[in-house]
């Protein structure tokens, strides 16, 4: 037997143990074995992964890809162009674009551009508003991963639908099977202190911060989790950025709330001193929160609150942030950066530090989000049978972004310029095929699928 492709010298990881010295095979876009170098069947093409370790392909399901109709920030193509150099195999996309991604037509765009743009794997949210509830199993038909609710004002103006349209919407959902994710801030808090600052003239970037406070998010947290208690609905909150959050989280868990979370390697990363230091370029909504904050979320991270690591990636041009005076006036920058490519470093700097081990980090980053997300042990596993989705990492690696024009979006803007890494990906699989080796995106545009969860064996 001849196979497509094997890779041997490598240290396969998941997030039960460490295989050393091991190696996989795949043929036909599925992992045919796993085990020892010896007991790999002859290949078409063999890999030296000079001892570096393979993972389950990370996957990140929290993405702005902008595309429909925001394709001047970015696009398909750019946003998994830049997930492949970055070690990502899958990637979701969020609804606020244009139009938002709220009837069936809207999401089958949004899939059809995907197939024909996209170099890794993809998925996408669909949107509730006031406007479509009865939709909703239609639009359950059409196949996205889940579904979103914005409930504070952020980028695109989404409007909130008032409570008793949420609940009608969780009972609605609940009957599909599918997840109902937030962003969750209580809009009519932070539009009142926006305006109180914006009277007073509070202009600077660590203002905008302020002015979205933390009840805010962690109000919503459990004001949605008493909903989801209510209508049975499985419920997951988006980019917690607080303990505070994480904790109203956890509670909900122990009380047996079906509720999943995410956080990301910003609010894990920074404290809201950044937005002294770098100004509106780490303006992001929520917002980045002090140091007592960020220490209450890696204690609740690491006592199991939160589910997911993604990065809420979200490109804006120079002009729209504001880059050329990032001290400026806050309410003149918009909400977000990229993060795509520093993802895994980001991880794996937290690693090397000793904050989590190699095994949480594959656990928060591949196959805790298939699991959540319906996806899995098709992805996140490495089970023989399963989509030979892998990410190789030099875990030693040592290394500072320097230059944000080498990062692969169409657009660039991110805190983490600057920083310094332990950790990096160096060769990205998806389905079989190398899409990203040796510092370049070999993989083709279009060679991205869709992630069908609708037909995906839920077994775990």
């Amino acid at each position: 037997m001849t196979v497509e492709l094997v890779v041997r010298n490598c240290t396969i990881g998941t997030h039960v143990d460490r295989t050393p010295d091991a190696a996989i095979a795949v043929e036909d876009g599925t992992i045919v074995a796993v085990g020892t170098p010896d007991r790999m069947p002859a290949a078409d093409r063999t890999v030296d992964a000079e001892g570096n370790l393979l993972v389950p392909g990370v996957i990140d399901c929290h993405i702005h890809n902008r595309e429909p109709g925001l394709e001047y920030k970015e696009d398909w193509e750019s946003a998994t162009r830049a997930a492949a150099a970055g070690g990502v195999t899958t990637v979701v996309g969020m609804p606020n674009t244009e139009p938002i991604i709220d009837r069936p037509a809207h999401l089958e765009r949004k899939f059809e551009t995907g197939e024909a743009g996209a170099h890794v794997d993809f998925q996408s949210y669909a949107v509730v508003t006031s406007e479509n509830i009865d939709l909703i199993p239609a639009i359950a038909e059409a196949g996205p991963l889940g579904f979103k609710i914005f409930l504070g004002s952020t980028v695109g103006d989404v409007p909130a639908p008032n409570d008793g349209e949420i609940l009608e919407a969780m009972e609605s959902i609940a009957e599909t099977g599918k997840r109902l994710g937030f962003h969750e801030e209580n809009g009519e808090i932070i539009d009142h202190v926006e305006r109180r600052f914006r009277e007073a003239s509070k202009n600077r970037p660590i203002d905008h911060a302020r002015s979205r406070p933390v009840i805010a998010e962690r109000e919503a947290i459990e004001r949605m989790c008493t909903f989801a208690e209510e209508t049975g609905a499985s419920v997951h909150m988006f980019h917690v950025s607080s303990g505070s959050g994480a904790e109203a989280v956890a509670r909900a868990k122990a009380r047996g709330v079906d509720v999943t979370a995410e956080t990301t390697p910003h609010y894990l990363w920074f404290t809201e001193d950044v937005l002294r230091e770098k100004g509106n370029v780490a303006r992001i909504q929520p917002p980045i929160r002090d140091a007592a904050e960020r220490d209450r979320l890696w204690r609740a991270f690491e006592d199991g609150a939160i589910d997911c690591v993604a990065t809420d990636h979200a490109p804006h041009t120079d002009e729209e942030k504001g880059v050329d005076d990032p001290f400026g006036n806050t309410w003149e920058s918009i909400s977000g950066f990229v993060g795509l490519e520093t993802e895994v470093p980001a991880m794996l700097t937290f690693v090397e530090q000793g904050r989590l081990s190699i095994e949480d980090w594959i656990y928060h980053h591949s196959t805790r989000p298939a699991q959540v997300w319906d996806m899995y042990p098709q992805k996140g596993s490495l089970r023989v049978g399963t989509d030979a989705d892998f990410t190789i990492v030099d875990p030693d690696a040592s290394w500072t972004l320097d230059d944000r024009d080498a990062l692969h979006s169409k657009q660039t803007v991110t805190p983490f310029v600057g920083e310094s890494f332990v950790g990096r990906a160096t060769a990205t699989v998806v389905r079989g095929e190398i899409v990203y080796e040796d510092g370049d995106v070999v993989g083709k545009s279009g060679y991205g699928t869709r992630v069908d969860v609708d037909s995906a064996d839920e077994s775990s």
